[in-house]
């Protein structure tokens, strides 16, 4: 008999807690009852991006918040600067060519975050560019770009938005989006807010409201400006995704009881115990200059298939991880850190990984990542 334990950055585990308060009986969503929900929900959800802007709260996956970003913030023809550092970055160019945009590429090496000179670069060759497209956190190469960095780039223009994909970084490290200036902000349901896929929340500041008065991209359902209206009545445009709205609202109350400072600091001492197991088992960390604090990818050693190691991680051991995309299939195992994640969850994570990589030949010393985690994860127990 095998436990599971799903330690993939998306979906992550669901809290018992939540999971009971989705299962209860389904409610109309047109109803005094889950306006009262609903609105509780999004009232919380500044709290979580830190801003007093609306946060919207679409029934899609994370990817549907980053379209409806591109379409109500530009119109057709639009230069957009595309901060290419991984699949996700890759997106965003994606995204923006469907629509008629024209993205121009900083293409990123893997592994490591944009260079701040470069993005300053950019935006004076091409001052016509109307938006920055960027990821807080990498998922493919688990590195972290330099979001305040670069909104000092952009905030005193109200010509150019910053536009964030935080679908892995909003509640796992600080991306405060007022204090910043960030003008859109993404997350996912199934990240750092422990829930199911499904949900899509995305806010804007004052400069990309203004904007999306003007975008002439087209878009019916993802209608920002049409779901902020019904925002103020506690509804939405259309029919909401109920039981993740009601898992959403507990999530939200679970934040602010362990305060988001908390929350931020456990996530950055998993994230470090993980990264201090990753060098003490001398593997090779795949962002060893600016790793994110959600999840920490490492080249599995020479001789060792990534690809046949992640399966068995997951089939005979019980533990789910991330394997490589592109040119990393195979070559990297990524262990997530996000969520409903705790210090023992991480210590099996680690120890599942020795033993593992000690089945497939790999020459390493069973116990010495462990030690190596321990000795941090030890620091919430010697406040």
């Amino acid at each position: 008999m095998n436990k599971t334990y799903l330690l993939a950055p998306g979906p992550t585990p669901v809290p018992e807690k939540v999971n009971l308060e989705m299962a209860a009986p389904m409610i109309h969503h047109r109803t005094p009852q889950f306006s009262k929900i609903f609105g509780e929900a999004a009232e919380d959800a500044k709290y979580l991006f830190q801003t007093k802007q609306d946060v919207m709260i679409l029934a899609s996956t994370g990817t549907g918040g980053m379209e409806a970003c591109i379409t109500n913030l530009f119109s057709p023809g639009d230069k957009v600067l595309v901060i290419n550092g991984g699949k996700f970055g890759e997106r965003w160019g994606k995204i923006s060519e469907t629509y008629g945009l024209e993205p121009i590429w900083i293409n990123v090496e893997w592994g490591q975050a944009v260079n701040v000179a470069d993005v300053k670069a950019a935006l004076e060759k091409n001052p016509d560019i109307r938006g920055v497209l960027v990821q807080a956190s990498e998922t493919s190469t688990t590195v972290s770009h330099p979001i305040e960095e670069i909104s000092k780039l952009t905030r005193q223009r109200e010509d150019l938005l910053l536009v964030v994909d935080g679908i892995t970084a909003v509640g796992v490290y600080p991306l405060p989006m007022d204090e910043w200036g960030i003008d859109a902000v993404i997350t996912g349901s199934q990240k750092a807010l422990q829930l199911p896929p499904g949900l899509a929340l995305v806010a804007l500041s004052e400069k990309a409201w203004k904007r999306a008065e003007t975008a002439k991209c087209p878009h019916f359902y993802f209608d920002l400006r049409k779901e902020r209206k019904n925002l103020a009545d506690k509804t939405t445009a259309y029919t909401p995704a109920v039981s993740l709205v009601i898992g959403l609202r507990e999530v939200l109350k679970n934040i602010k009881e362990e305060g988001l400072e908390n929350v931020h600091k456990r996530h950055n001492r998993l994230a470090r115990a993980t990264r201090a197991a990753v060098n003490a088992l001398g593997m090779k960390p795949v962002a060893p200059d600016s790793p994110a604090d959600s999840a920490t990818g490492m080249f599995v050693p020479e001789g060792v298939d990534g690809g046949k190691l992640v399966k068995s991680l997951r089939d005979e051991f019980g533990v789910t991880m991330a394997g490589g995309q592109d040119q990393w299939k195979g070559k990297v195992v990524r262990i997530a850190h996000l969520g409903y994640v705790d210090t023992f969850d991480t210590v099996v994570a680690i120890a599942a990984l020795e033993m593992a990589l000690k089945k497939f030949g790999a020459n390493i010393q069973m116990g010495k990542g462990v030690a190596a985690a321990q000795e941090i994860l030890l620091e919430a127990y010697c406040k």
